[in-house]
């Protein structure tokens, strides 16, 4: 059985260590939750799916989400207390010191290091579900065709 503690230093170690938000979470919840067996495949894609559609922000979607699966509603508050925690507290460290560091040439490299970095943890967990969804060939015609309508003629979503 999962107890409330382990919810909440998982949830810290996934808020604390994935930069980009609610997407590139993914990956980290999956793996630390699933591959624990706390969570199935099928229930993550079904998280997944019903944080997207909710409104708010994506992180704490899958947080509340997740939590409420595992341990009901306290489960719900300790993971979303947990995922928000280390962001809010890493975010008021740099507001407090970032204009001495913004022109240092060191964090003008980090952050444009970083960039690859979260463009792989946004890619990896899109083709792990595109994978799990089995899409069928007039799925993908749809997809193909919307990506094209929304990117390149500027067809409004």
């Amino acid at each position: 059985m999962v107890s409330y503690w382990q919810i909440f230093l998982i949830f810290a170690k996934i808020g604390a260590f994935t930069i980009g938000g609610g997407i590139p979470m993914i990956a980290a919840i999956k793996s630390e939750l699933v591959s624990r067996g706390w969570l199935k495949d099928e229930d993550f894609l079904d998280i997944i799916t019903l944080a997207q559609s909710a409104p708010g922000l994506f992180a704490v979607n899958i947080a509340i989400l997740t939590g409420y699966k595992l341990k009901g509603a306290k489960g719900s508050l300790t993971a979303t207390i947990a995922s928000c925690l280390p962001p809010f507290t890493i975010l008021l460290l740099i507001a407090m010191f970032f204009t001495e560091f913004k022109d240092n040439e060191f964090v003008i490299r980090a952050f444009k290091g970083i960039r690859p970095v979260v463009v792989a943890l946004i890619g990896v967990p899109m083709i792990d579900m595109i994978k799990a969804t089995k899409m069928r060939w007039w799925s993908w015609l749809v997809w193909l065709s919307s990506m094209i309508l929304v990117c390149f003629l500027k067809v409004s979503p």
